[in-house]
């Protein structure tokens, strides 16, 4: 009688904290409180100690949508952004199986030998023991990716991800979806998205400001969505200028700043960045 007093306790406990998390989830879409809250709700599930979410699409860099990392967070933007992200088994399995659902590394087995030394050299690098990756549709080819990671250490003796843990996302895996699809939209790029931190501020900051010495305001807007993933087709439907205008303005921009390509441009971005954001000693 004990024990199952003791149970409903906890269960009643469980309930109440999820009420409230999905609550404040729901009352915060499409604000800067969002990510916090939605990282609330996935914590009243299941126990992890650091999450990063990006926006994807086929064959294009990862869109930086929010971050929870402490430790080694420059391994994110000079590191995966810039190339790991293409040896990156989640993504690997998303671009061949294209459906949402919540994945182990284990699920990555028919890319065991990019898995195995992505995972050793990620596992060095950053401190994750464990992680589990929800993947969710959000329309057409837009998707997020949302990586839940278990830190080593001893501050943090978490166990990794058990099947309970992957059974529970799983089964909200509907009210995760349906709260993303409605706070991030789609195509995704920086100037719209309302993450929830500094970096964003950053981000934004960072891609008004790209280039300005050498650009005009017209090639600059154009640098900075090429930046964000976005092609040639979808910027030029954004800016209501013609597939023709934007690839004029993106040899400019390519001839103006000395670089050949894409990567080249991006690994610019990520250094005008990260200097705009250090404070001069």
């Amino acid at each position: 009688m004990a024990n199952d007093s003791s149970v409903r306790s906890q269960e009643i406990t469980f309930s109440n904290e999820l009420n409230q998390a999905l609550a404040g989830a729901i009352s915060t879409l499409r604000t800067i409180h969002f990510t916090s809250h939605f990282t609330k709700l996935l914590r009243t599930l299941v126990t992890f100690d650091c999450t990063v979410i990006v926006g994807y699409r086929p064959a294009k860099h990862p869109i930086y949508l929010f971050d929870s990392l402490q430790e080694q967070r420059e391994l994110l933007f000079q590191r995966y952004l810039m190339d790991a992200y293409q040896e990156d088994p989640f993504l690997l399995l998303l671009a061949q199986q294209q459906e949402q659902g919540v994945f182990s590394i284990e699920d990555t087995s028919p890319f065991k030998r990019v898995s195995d030394t992505y995972q050793q050299g990620f596992n060095q690098q950053t401190g994750w023991q464990d992680e589990v990756c929800i993947i969710l549709q959000l329309g057409g080819e837009d998707w997020l990716v949302i990586y839940l990671g278990k830190l080593s250490g001893p501050e943090t003796q978490h166990a990794g991800f058990t099947c309970a843990d992957r059974d529970r996302l799983t089964g909200y895996l509907g009210v995760l979806s349906a709260l993303c699809k409605q706070h991030w939209q789609v195509p995704f790029h920086l100037a719209s998205t309302t993450v929830n931190s500094d970096i964003a501020a950053t981000l934004r900051q960072s891609a008004e400001s790209f280039g300005k010495a050498l650009l005009t305001p017209r090639e600059q807007q154009v640098a900075a969505l090429l930046v964000q993933g976005m092609d040639s087709h979808e910027i030029a439907e954004h800016l209501a200028i013609g597939h023709g205008t934007v690839k004029n303005h993106r040899k400019r921009i390519y001839a103006q700043l000395g670089i050949t390509s894409l990567s080249e441009l991006f690994g610019l971005f990520l250094n005008h960045t990260v200097a705009a954001s250090t404070p001069p000693r």
